[in-house]
């Protein structure tokens, strides 16, 4: 029997349907944990780590080419599942991670301007968009629309797209937040397509939960195994995480009666939950820059897991903080979703938001004033000193 033949193939998946996802998920795994450690030698023989400066949350040069693992693992697998004819959206797919792992690559190694990653990000979204399987033409009642032209479909496709993607690039600022929050979001996606029979993304799902975690025993690493997956990384995958939300909104009607959330009409809602860490990080350090005066594209400290930073959090316990409130903001939903309708739901995802605000606030104004005494404190030590 040959194993890469692609009946072959086809005849194991459907016939070890379920075997078939956790050999993919052990596969990505294994298949980056063997390939991070050659792309960290390279990187180390070429002198090519990343600088410290005064937005870092790293002390040591490290190198930042975690995607180039990514990169191969993913094109590795799509080319598999294309084998097993689920779906025609997957070379498209190809052609966008491609042009956005150059993207990323290029900004990893001589840094890019934002002009040239936000042309390749459309570049790479327009793959997506113009996919017949990925059209949105209909927004089943949400905030009363239904059917849409499709010239708006595609706006709202790309907007959606672009966002999802810079989103999780900014979330990518400490050891493990991209990762686990990129889990937990797959995670998610993995048995929300497995519930609504969608199985070439399930497939895709479970390989980038696969091949985050694997990357995570070495973005948690201490010594000379450490690494970032930089900007080629978290473009590839915020790039996919987008492209499973938008199936998620354009698929059809499910027979399935799990959750109300899985109606057509509350899927946006649903999204914004699935997505909360990406989407309010980002809302949130937007709206501080505005009305600071900055522009909202200024670099700073005041993303989430900087102020939990700041609150003398560690990289480990700040990033499974976030994800614990990721996951327990899909919960709340979920739950909700069973009792209430979609204009109550809508209510719940505000206030779930609102409360969101509420508390890093207050996280921020606990740090400053932490801050202050220990400026104090030091001031008079001075004094005493002198």
């Amino acid at each position: 029997m040959n194993l890469f033949d692609q009946e072959v193939i086809l005849e194991l998946f459907r016939h070890n349907y379920l075997f078939f996802v956790l050999a993919l998920f052990a596969g990505t795994a294994g298949l980056t944990y063997y390939l991070i450690p050659k792309v960290l030698w390279v990187s180390k023989e070429k002198n090519l780590t990343a600088s410290v400066n005064s937005r870092s949350s790293h002390k040591v040069e490290t190198p930042s080419f975690g995607g180039v693992a990514f990169f191969m693992c993913i094109i590795l697998v799509l080319a598999l599942i294309q084998s097993l004819r689920l779906t025609h959206v997957g070379n498209q797919l190809i052609a966008a991670i491609t042009i956005l792992f150059m993207v990323g690559l290029k900004d990893d190694l001589v840094v890019s301007t934002a002009r040239v990653k936000f042309f390749g990000q459309i570049a790479a979204t327009c793959f997506i968009i113009f996919s017949p399987e990925l059209h949105l033409t209909n927004l089943h009642g949400f905030l009363g629309l239904y059917e849409i032209p499709e010239s708006i479909g595609i706006m709202i496709t790309g907007f959606i797209v672009i966002a999802i993607i810079n989103a999780y690039n900014l979330i990518d600022g400490i050891d493990g937040l991209a990762g686990i929050i990129g889990i937990v979001i797959s995670g998610i996606y993995a048995w929300i397509f497995y519930t609504t029979n969608n199985p070439f993304y399930v497939l895709l799902s479970v390989s980038v939960a696969g091949t985050l975690s694997a990357y995570l025993r070495f973005n948690f690493s201490r010594c000379h195994r450490k690494i970032f997956m930089g900007d080629s990384g978290s473009l590839i995958i915020g790039l996919l995480l987008a492209f499973l939300s938008i199936k998620f909104l354009v698929m059809e009607p499910t027979t399935s009666k799990i959750f109300n959330s899985f109606e057509p009409a509350s899927r946006p809602l649903l999204l914004l939950c699935i997505l909360f860490v990406p989407i309010f990080d980002t809302l949130r350090v937007m709206i501080i820059r505005i009305f600071s005066g900055e522009s909202p594209f200024t670099a700073d400290r005041n993303h989430a897991h900087h102020v939990l930073l700041d609150l003398g959090y560690s990289h480990l316990k700040a990033s499974i903080s976030l994800a614990l409130i990721n996951v327990i903001v899909i919960i709340a939903y979920l739950y909700f979703s069973t009792i209430l309708s979609t204009l109550w739901l809508s209510l719940i995802v505000v206030l779930l938001y609102g409360c969101g605000f509420l508390l890093f606030a207050q996280f921020k104004n606990i740090s400053r004033s932490r801050a202050r005494r220990f400026y104090s404190n030091s001031f008079v030590e001075s004094l005493d000193q002198q």
